[in-house]
C-alpha cells in the first residue's frame, strides 16, 4: 500500500532531476556600446558576484545596451540561498553602477539542463505583433508562471508597446529648443502621484488628477514653449506614434509574424502533469485575450517522454513475464513460481517508497534500474526455494524445511546482495552532473536489492512452509524431457570442466590474454557522453556579418526559415531576431524547429540537421547552426552549437588575435562541423572625437554632447505609463531617416552656456573603425568561446582528443588559457572517471568478499570470471557500432554484479 501511494506521488521526467544551481543576471543601459557595458556594468557586478561562496563559474555577455551574467554554483548549494546572495551582491554593486540605468539589474533562476517542455506560438491575421506581445505579457506569462511545476516563461519575437517620440534635431534647434528641454517637458507632463482627499464634516472625497498621458494622441498636443503668442507643440518638432519599445525585434511562425512562448519546468516537477495543467489552462486564458489571436502548440516535450516511458514500462512488464515463465518452466509448479514472483511487486513497492524518500523520479534511468532489477530480486527467492525444495524431497516437514532452508542459505543470500551493492557503490559517490544521474540509478537498484533480500528471507520461506508440498508425479513425458535436457547441459559442463582442470596453465594463459584484450578494447573503443536524444525539437542559431543592418538581418532570417520549413522532416519553424536574453547582437538570430514524428520522417534528428546544413550552405555570408534539444546540458553558456571550447586571457588584444586562429584550426579536424565563435569582431563603429578646446571656447560641455546623442540615437526610455495591467515606456529617438549613417550627425545641435545652439560638427569630428559587437568575460577575464558540433558518425570521445591535439600543436601564448566548456568539459571529466569507477567497483567487491569469506584467495576466484564477460560486452559494442556511452558504462557495471553473483 505504501508503495502504491509513493508511486503516485513520484514526479515523471525523461531523465533524473538534476537542478544545476544557476542564476542569470540581466542589466540594460540602452544605447551603450558593448565595451562600455562590459566595463561599466559587467565588471562591477562580476566583482561582487565573484565573492559569493560556492561559485564555480561566472561568464558574461555584453552587447549593445544589454549585459547578461550567468553564475553557476556548486551542486551542493541550494539555489534559493544562492539567489539571496546574488541579490545582496547586486545591491552592493549599485553604488558602482552608472546612474542612468533605467532599472537596477534583475536576476532569474535558470537550469541549463532544462529544455523547453512546451513551445507556444501566437499569431493573428489582423493584430500587430506588438498587440500580441502585450496580450502574452499581461495575460499568459503571469498566469502560466503560477502553474504548479512551471519554472520559467519567456516571450520572444516582438517587443512591448510604447509611445515613441521621434524627433528631428534640426527642427528642434530652429525652434529655439534643445533636446534636453524636449525630454524634460515630456517627463514633467507625465506625472502620476498622490494628491490626497477632502475631509468634510460628514463626507470624505478622494482627489484624482489627469496628470498622466497614456497614448500618442495625448502627447501630440503637449506644449513645449509658449512665448509671445508663439506656441510650439511636440507634434511640431517630432513624430509621435503608438509603436514598440525596441524597433529591432521581430519573430515569425511558419512564415507569419508571431510571438513565441517557451515554458520550462522546475527541477522537481512532474513534466507530464505540468504540461497537462498548462494545456488545461490555455482555453480559459484565451478568453481574456483578443479573439483574433490564434494559440498553437508548436512543440510538446511530453509526447516523446510519454512514448519512451511507455516503452520502458512495456519492457518492464515483458521482463517480469519472462522471469516468471522461466521459473515456472524449471520449477514445474505454481506455488514455487508464486513464491518467487511475489518478490517482484513487494521489492518494487519498497523501491518506490525509497525513491520517494530520496526525491527521485519515474524516468528512463529509474525504470531501467527496475527492469534490470527483476532478475536480481527473483534470484534470492529462487535460491531459498531450491534449498527448501531439496529438504522437502529428503522427507523433512514443510515448515521445518522452510525455517532450516532459509537459515542455511541466509549467509549466501546476504553475501550476494551486499556484493551487488558494492558493485554500484562507486557510482553513488561520483560527483558532478554525471554523478547525479548515476546516483539515482545505483540507489534505485540498491533499494530493490535490499527489499528483495528481506522478502526472500521472510515472505518466501513463509509461502514455502505453508503452501509448498512434497513433489508429486507430474507426468512422465514432460518430466523426463526437462530431466533429459538438464542432464545433457550438466554433462556437457562437467566434461568441459574436466578438460579445463587438466590444462590449468592454458586456462591461466587464456585469462591473461582475455584481461589484456579487455583493457586494450576498453582503451580504443569510442567513448561517448549520453546517447543523443531525439525529442523532435531542434535549436537553431543564425549569424550574419558583423555590420549587417536590422532590415537585412530580417530578410536573411526569413529566407533561412523558409528553406528549413521546406524540408520534408520539418513540421513547424519559429524564428526571431532582436537583442534579448537569448540573442546578444543584431547580427544573431534564433530558430526553434519542431520535427515530424520519427515514424513520418524516418530519419533521426542528427540526419535532419546534416541535410539542413547542406541546404543552408548556399546562403553566402549567413551561417545557420542546429543542434537537437537535449535533456542533459552542462555549463551556463548558450552556444550556437552543442559543444564549446573556451579561450580566456587578461590580454584582450592577444586573445582577439588568437581566437580566429584556433577556430580555423578546429575546422581542419575531421568530423567537427558548425564552427563559430562569439567574438563578433568586425562591427562598424562611428568614433566621435570631441575637440575639447573648441568645445570649451564655444561653451559646450561634454555632458551636453552625451545627452544629445543619447536622446537621439539610444532609444532612450524617458518616462513610464502606468496602465491597469502593465507599465509601458515613452521612448525618445530620432526619426528613422535620420539614424542611418554617421552623416546624420550633422543635424545634431548641442546647447552652449551662452544660450545658443552649436552644431555638433563644430566641436567634434566623426571617424570610422572596427569594434566587437559582443564582449564576453569568464570571471573577470576577457573570453572567447569556440562553438562546434559533430557530424553524423563522429563521437565526442573521438573529437575531444583530436581537438586537444590540434590546439596543443599551435603553441598558444602563455597568456592564453584554453579549456573545454559545457558538455564537452563534463564529458572530459566523466571519461577520466570511468576507469577509476571500474577499479573502484572491483576493489570494493574484493574487500567486501574478503571480509565475508575471511579469505584473500576466494574473492580473486570470484572476480576472475569478470574479464571474459567484459570482453564479450566490449566486443558486442564494437560489432554493433555502439559507443561506450555513460549508459553503456552502466551496463558494464551491471555486468560486473551479475557475473560476480554467479561466481559466488
Amino acid at each position: 500500500l505504501v508503495g502504491i501511494v509513493c508511486y503516485r506521488l513520484l514526479p515523471v521526467a525523461s531523465l533524473p532531476t538534476v537542478d544545476l544551481p544557476t542564476i542569470r543576471v540581466f542589466a540594460s543601459r540602452p544605447g551603450a556600446d558593448p565595451e562600455t557595458m562590459a566595463s561599466s556594468v559587467a565588471s562591477p557586478l562580476e566583482r561582487r558576484l565573484g565573492a559569493i561562496a560556492g561559485v564555480t563559474e561566472i561568464s558574461s555577455t555584453s552587447s549593445l545596451g544589454i549585459t547578461t551574467i550567468a553564475i553557476q554554483f556548486d551542486l551542493s548549494r541550494k539555489v534559493d540561498k544562492a539567489a539571496q546572495d546574488v541579490q545582496s551582491a547586486i545591491n552592493g554593486a549599485a553604488a558602482d553602477l552608472p546612474s542612468d540605468l533605467p532599472t537596477l539589474p534583475t536576476f532569474r533562476k535558470a537550469n541549463p539542463a532544462a529544455a523547453p517542455i512546451l513551445v507556444i506560438a501566437l499569431t493573428s491575421a489582423t493584430l500587430a505583433t506588438t498587440a500580441i506581445y502585450d496580450a502574452a505579457d499581461t495575460v499568459l506569462v503571469q498566469r502560466l508562471s503560477q502553474v504548479d511545476g512551471v519554472a520559467d516563461v519567456v516571450v520572444s519575437g516582438a517587443e512591448q508597446p510604447a509611445v515613441r517620440v521621434e524627433v528631428d534635431p534640426a527642427v528642434i534647434a530652429q525652434s529655439g529648443l534643445t533636446l534636453e528641454q524636449v525630454r524634460t517637458a515630456i517627463v514633467n507632463a507625465n506625472a502620476l502621484g498622490p494628491v490626497g482627499a477632502f475631509e468634510g464634516g460628514r463626507q470624505s472625497e478622494i482627489i484624482t488628477l489627469n496628470g498622466q498621458l497614456r497614448a500618442a494622441a495625448d502627447y501630440k498636443n503637449l506644449v513645449l514653449r509658449n512665448s509671445s503668442g508663439a506656441v510650439v507643440r511636440l507634434t511640431d518638432v517630432a513624430r509621435v506614434t503608438d509603436a514598440v519599445r525596441n524597433i529591432r525585434a521581430a519573430g515569425t511562425y511558419d512564415g507569419k509574424p508571431a510571438v513565441i512562448i517557451t515554458i520550462t519546468k522546475s527541477a522537481n516537477a512532474n513534466v507530464v502533469e505540468t504540461v497537462d495543467r498548462v494545456r488545461a489552462l490555455l482555453p480559459e486564458l484565451t478568453r481574456f485575450m483578443p479573439a483574433d489571436i490564434n494559440v498553437s502548440i508548436m512543440s510538446d516535450r511530453t509526447i516523446t517522454i510519454r512514448a519512451s516511458l511507455l516503452d520502458m514500462q512495456k519492457t518492464l512488464g515483458i521482463s517480469i513475464f519472462l522471469v516468471m515463465g522461466v521459473v515456472l518452466v524449471f520449477l514445474g509448479r505454481v506455488v514455487p513460481m508464486l513464491a518467487a514472483g511475489i518478490t517482484i511487486p513487494l521489492s518494487f513497492a519498497g523501491t518506490f517508497a525509497g525513491m520517494w524518500v530520496a526525491g527521485f523520479s519515474i524516468d528512463n534511468l529509474s525504470l531501467m534500474a527496475l527492469a534490470i532489477s527483476v532478475g536480481f530480486v527473483v534470484d534470492d527467492a529462487i535460491v531459498v526455494i531450491e534449498n527448501v525444495a531439496q529438504r522437502l524431497e529428503q522427507g523433512e516437514a514443510p515448515l521445518s524445511a522452510a525455517i532450516k532452508g532459509a537459515g542455511a542459505i541466509a549467509f549466501t543470500v546476504v553475501t550476494i546482495s551486499l556484493s551487488l551493492v558494492a558493485a554500484f557503490l562507486p557510482l553513488m559517490f561520483l560527483g558532478g552532473i554525471v554523478g547525479k544521474f548515476f546516483q539515482e540509478f545505483a540507489v534505485t537498484v540498491t533499494f530493490a536489492i535490499a527489499v528483495s533480500t528481506v522478502v526472500a528471507l521472510t515472505v518466501t520461506p513463509m509461502v514455502c512452509g505453508h503452501y509448498m508440498k512434497i513433489a508429486r508425479h507430474q507426468g512422465p513425458a514432460r518430466k523426463s524431457l526437462m530431466d533429459r535436457a538438464l542432464a545433457r547441459v550438466i554433462a556437457a559442463y562437467q566434461a568441459s570442466l574436466v578438460v579445463a582442470l587438466e590444462h590449468i596453465w592454458i586456462m591461466m594463459l587464456g585469462l591473461v590474454v582475455t584481461i589484456a584484450l579487455t583493457v586494450q578494447l576498453f582503451i580504443v573503443l569510442p567513448k561517448g557522453y549520453f546517447p543523443q536524444d531525439d525529442s523532435g525539437l531542434l535549436f537553431g542559431s543564425t549569424l550574419a556579418s558583423a555590420d549587417v543592418s536590422f532590415d537585412e538581418m530580417r530578410r536573411l532570417q526569413d529566407k533561412a526559415a523558409a528553406i528549413v520549413s521546406a524540408d520534408p522532416a520539418v513540421e513547424h519553424v519559429s524564428s526571431f531576431i532582436g537583442a534579448s536574453g537569448w540573442i546578444a547582437s543584431v547580427n544573431n538570430g534564433r530558430m526553434l524547429v519542431a520535427l515530424k514524428p520519427i515514424a513520418e520522417r524516418k530519419i533521426p534528428a542528427q540526419r535532419v540537421i546534416a541535410r539542413l546544413r547542406a541546404k543552408l550552405q548556399g546562403m553566402p555570408g549567413f551561417g545557420v547552426f542546429f543542434f537537437a534539444a537535449q535533456d542533459v546540458r552542462a555549463g551556463a553558456r548558450q552556444g550556437r552549437s552543442e559543444y564549446q571550447f573556451t579561450l580566456w586571457s587578461a590580454d584582450l588584444a592577444e586573445l582577439r588575435r588568437v581566437a580566429p586562429m584556433v577556430a580555423d584550426r578546429l575546422r581542419t579536424v575531421p568530423g567537427v562541423v558548425d564552427i563559430s565563435t562569439d567574438q563578433e569582431a568586425g562591427g562598424l563603429q562611428a568614433d566621435i572625437v570631441i575637440d575639447r578646446p573648441a568645445a570649451a571656447r564655444l561653451g559646450v560641455g561634454v555632458n551636453d554632447i552625451v545627452a544629445a546623442l543619447n536622446d537621439v540615437f539610444a532609444q532612450r526610455q524617458i518616462a513610464t505609463i502606468y496602465a491597469e495591467r502593465n507599465q509601458y515606456r515613452v521612448v525618445l529617438g530620432a526619426e528613422p531617416r535620420l539614424g542611418r549613417a554617421p552623416a546624420d550627425l550633422t543635424s545634431i545641435f548641442v546647447p552652449s552656456n551662452r544660450g545658443v545652439q552649436v552644431p555638433l560638427s563644430s566641436v567634434a569630428k566623426v571617424g570610422r573603425s572596427l569594434a566587437p559587437l559582443v564582449v564576453n568575460h569568464q570571471g573577470q577575464f576577457a573570453a572567447v568561446t569556440v562553438n562546434y558540433g559533430l557530424a553524423p558518425g563522429m563521437t565526442i570521445g573521438e573529437a575531444t582528443p583530436a581537438i586537444r591535439k590540434a590546439v596543443s600543436g599551435m603553441a598558444l601564448p602563455e597568456t592564453i588559457q584554453a579549456e573545454f566548456a559545457g558538455d564537452a568539459a563534463a564529458f572530459a571529466r566523466s571519461a577520466n572517471d570511468q576507469t577509476i569507477l571500474v577499479i573502484g567497483a572491483l576493489v570494493a567487491i574484493y574487500i567486501l568478499l574478503g571480509v565475508l569469506y575471511e579469505s584473500l584467495v576466494h574473492p580473486l576466484t570470484i572476480l576472475s570470471t569478470l574479464p571474459s564477460a567484459g570482453l564479450g560486452a566490449l566486443l558486442t559494442l564494437r560489432l554493433t557500432g555502439t559507443d561506450l556511452t555513460l549508459v553503456a558504462f552502466i551496463g558494464i557495471i551491471l555486468l560486473i554484479g551479475i557475473v560476480k553473483k554467479n561466481g559466488i
